[in-house]
This record gives structure tokens, C-alpha cells and sequence, in this order.
């Protein structure tokens, strides 16, 4: 089955490494750098790190990128968000069962089916109207080996398919569904669609693991609601 396919029907697709072992290298030591991006640990999370990082958005238009991107989204495919995931022996988080609901845009403004709004370290956030979400794409670059004791992603498959839930219906899918644990080596990615409904487990053997996850779309919004940032995928 094509990766297409793959998404269409189960919301994520594992693949297999493709990066060199030098680019990960560069990349891992890029983000790793001092002051070269803003670090939140209480969230687990370190966001705007494609604006701040220029490694970032030359990965987001590697052929490698742009071509898992192209895929499923077609061709204009852009990315719209960076976050670098970090878990470690001091910093071990877990995430609930959730689905990746909010955009980040320039300002906060008014447009009928985008809310509610909220601003994540200086930036306007908002749940757009479920097609948004539903012509995205999110790419995550596994710069260390994601096993088994570390706090892997595990999804829910097909969950995407129903569009945005409410607090009753991912209930009912969590009950329902087997959950299936994304595994995935060093260089590797997770292809996924945002609606689709993950989560991930403190590590049991706590050590560490970084996630680069990027965020494509291939669409616009309201007018008057724009993207954040905005980096083509074409080379």
C-alpha cells in the first residue's frame, strides 16, 4: 500500500530512515546549540524552531521532506510549524490522549468557524473550521531512536476519519480502538494527520529522545487570518 493509501485509511505511516547519519548530526547539534531557540521545558515542548532554526526549514524542503509531503498533499504543500519534542532523565513527560486541534496565525482577528483563540508564547493559536485541519500533514523526524521504553506515540487508527471530536466521542474511540504503537529508528519519520487521536507515555527507561515535528498544509485560510510563518517545500 502507497503512502497515500496508508494515510488515507489508517490516519500514519512509519518510515523507514532516510536521513544520513551527518545530517542528523548537523540538525541534532543545530537545535542543541546555545540560545538557538527559546526552551520550554514545563510543556516538554520548544516551539517556532523553524523561524529560529535555518537547518529546520532547509530540512523541511529536502526532497526527502517535500516528497512524503507531495504525496499526500499535492503539490504547494508549505510548512507552517516547527516544535522540537525532548524528553530526557530530567525531563520525562507524558501527552493524554489528544488530537492536534490549533494553527498558529499572525494575529487574532475575527472569522466565523475559527475559535476559540489562544496565545502560546507570544503567539495567536486558534481552532480553525475541521477542513483546515483535514488538508494538513505533520512530518516528525526522529533524530534519536524511538523504542519501546522511551516514550513512543502510540495512535489510534482510522480515529482521523471522523473529523474533530467532542470529549464523549475520543473517549469512546480510546475504549474502542486497539491502540498501535509507532516505533521508529533514528532518522526515521512519522507521517500522521492532526486529527488523528495519539498520545505517549512518560519513558519507562527514561533517556533521550527528540522529535522535530513539522507541520505542512496546503491551503489557505479566512480571509484575514493568516499563517504564522509560511516556508515552501519546492528546493
Amino acid at each position: 500500500m502507497d503512502l497515500q493509501s496508508r494515510i488515507a485509511q489508517s490516519g500514519f505511516a512509519v518510515v523507514d530512515p532516510a536521513m544520513a547519519e551527518n545530517e542528523i548530526d548537523r540538525l541534532s547539534a543545530a537545535l542543541s546549540a546555545p540560545g538557538a531557540h527559546a526552551r520550554d521545558r514545563k510543556s516538554g515542548g520548544t516551539r517556532d524552531v523553524l523561524r529560529q532554526v535555518m537547518l529546520c526549514r532547509e530540512l523541511a524542503r529536502t526532497p526527502i521532506v517535500a516528497d512524503l509531503v507531495g504525496r499526500v498533499l499535492g503539490d504547494g504543500g508549505f510548512a507552517v510549524r516547527g516544535t522540537l519534542f525532548e524528553k530526557s532523565p530530567e525531563s520525562n513527560w507524558k501527552v493524554p490522549w489528544h488530537q492536534d486541534l490549533t494553527i498558529a496565525v499572525r494575529r487574532r482577528t475575527h472569522a466565523p468557524g475559527y475559535g476559540p483563540w489562544s496565545t502560546k508564547a507570544g503567539v495567536a493559536h486558534v481552532q480553525p473550521p475541521v477542513e483546515v485541519l483535514e488538508n494538513m500533514l505533520s512530518v516528525r523526524v526522529h533524530l534519536d531512536e524511538c523504542g519501546p521504553d522511551n516514550g513512543p506515540v502510540r495512535v489510534l487508527a482510522g480515529s482521523h476519519r471522523a473529523g474533530r471530536l467532542t470529549g464523549e466521542e475520543l473517549s469512546d474511540d480510546v475504549a474502542r480502538l486497539e491502540p498501535v504503537t509507532c516505533l521508529v529508528r533514528r532518522g526515521g519519520f512519522l507521517v500522521m494527520r492532526p486529527l488523528l487521536v495519539h498520545a505517549s507515555s512518560a519513558a519507562t527507561v527514561p533517556c533521550r529522545r527528540r522529535i522535530l515535528h513539522l507541520d505542512f498544509a496546503a491551503g489557505e485560510l479566512a480571509p484575514g487570518v493568516e499563517w504564522f510563518e509560511r516556508w515552501s517545500c519546492a528546493a
